[in-house]
């Protein structure tokens, strides 16, 4: 059994390039109508891709810390098929390819959890393409250790 204060409790979990999250739709991330509202998929998009670089070992801070760099969102092309509600539980799937040079791109889907199983059916997808910059807000190259664990995680070299 997973401790709820391990980083697997709250980060979801991986197997190869593909991450599960799941978040619970609050009143906050709804409308007047009940429904969530479109830009707190970004939200929970952006969560889901957060913990699966904790999890493969990309923290963030440390990377801004220790390298000077950070992820930030290129291009974002989103599809809405159907509407979470207020309650519901969501599984955010993300699947990252291709890393080079200074991007890596992902595939994310979000599913309706019932019974504890995630529906196969997809109410959002979204593809993206991330770049790796500077602070000066730059394109970098990413740094040797991201590329490393993009690596473990992809089964590449």
């Amino acid at each position: 059994m997973t401790r709820p204060d391990s980083p697997t409790a709250i980060s979801g979990s991986h197997s190869g390039n593909t991450h599960k999250f799941q978040v619970r739709v609050y009143y906050e991330d709804t409308d007047a109508g009940g429904i969530v509202y479109y830009a707190n998929y970004l939200n929970f998009a952006e969560r889901a891709r957060t913990e699966f670089l904790r999890l493969v070992g990309i923290g963030q801070d440390a990377m801004r810390r220790e390298d000077g760099t950070g992820f930030a969102v290129r291009r974002c092309e989103i599809d809405f098929r159907a509407p979470a509600r207020l309650d519901d539980v969501l599984e955010i799937r993300t699947i990252l390819r291709d890393p080079r040079g200074a991007r890596v791109s992902a595939a994310q889907s979000i599913h309706m959890v019932t019974g504890g199983q995630a529906d196969e059916n997809w109410l959002v997808r979204l593809d993206l393409i991330l770049a790796c910059i500077n602070q000066n807000g730059r394109p970098v190259r990413l740094p040797e250790r991201v590329r490393t664990a993009f690596a473990d995680v992809l089964g590449t070299d």
